[in-house]
């Protein structure tokens, strides 16, 4: 029965594949054994179901931050743009608008030499625009692939949730079946 688990098919990122139960016979041998195998079932498809939450939040994380890389790399963009435009004037400072919350928006003056970046756990770092454009571009190009990556183990979990819950039906069902055979030769038995 352990050997059931242990495939040696996976998905590019090791997630194993569940197996497919053709014949219950193969995994019961005796019906006292179908307690242990069925809740052998129960718990591997409650490991895809974890698998599988933990995978749709980190698509949700990466939903977020991908537009806001993308909104970032923009504004970084632009002010390299303004800033080569800007060369021959003397004043390197451009007077930009930007939102202090949902309603509320002020001017400020910007130099156009440098920018700070969030890099997360409160940490900022000061990078040049060229610098800042080329971080962004990586971060946003990471986070497109684990997104993709995401979403096809996603999928994956989905296909294997599927057919684990086919076998816990297959095996309960088999059980049924035997129980009523028990019953039925045991109305015999007493006639």
């Amino acid at each position: 029965m352990s050997s059931l688990f242990n495939s040696t098919k996976t998905n590019p990122r090791g997630i194993p594949e569940a197996p497919f139960v053709e014949k219950v016979e193969d995994y019961i041998k005796k019906p006292t054994d179908f307690e242990l195998v069925f809740n052998q079932f129960q718990e591997h498809l409650s490991k895809y179901k974890f698998m599988l939450e933990s995978k749709n939040s980190t698509i949700n994380q990466l939903n977020v931050r991908i537009p806001d890389i993308q909104n970032t790399l923009k504004i970084c963009k632009s002010l390299l743009l303004q800033k080569n435009e800007a060369e021959d004037d003397e004043n390197q400072e451009i007077e930009m608008n930007y939102q202090l919350n949902d309603t509320l928006y002020t001017k400020a003056n910007v130099t156009t030499d440098k920018v700070g970046l969030w890099l997360g756990a409160d940490v900022m770092m000061e990078y040049t625009l060229d610098e800042a454009i080329e971080l962004l571009n990586k971060r946003l190009s990471d986070a497109n692939e684990s997104l993709t990556l995401a979403q096809e183990d996603a999928e994956f979990l989905r296909e294997n949730i599927t057919t684990m819950e086919v076998n816990c039906a297959r095996l309960y069902n088999w059980d049924v079946e035997q129980r009523s055979k028990l019953r039925q030769v045991t109305k015999e038995l007493s006639i």
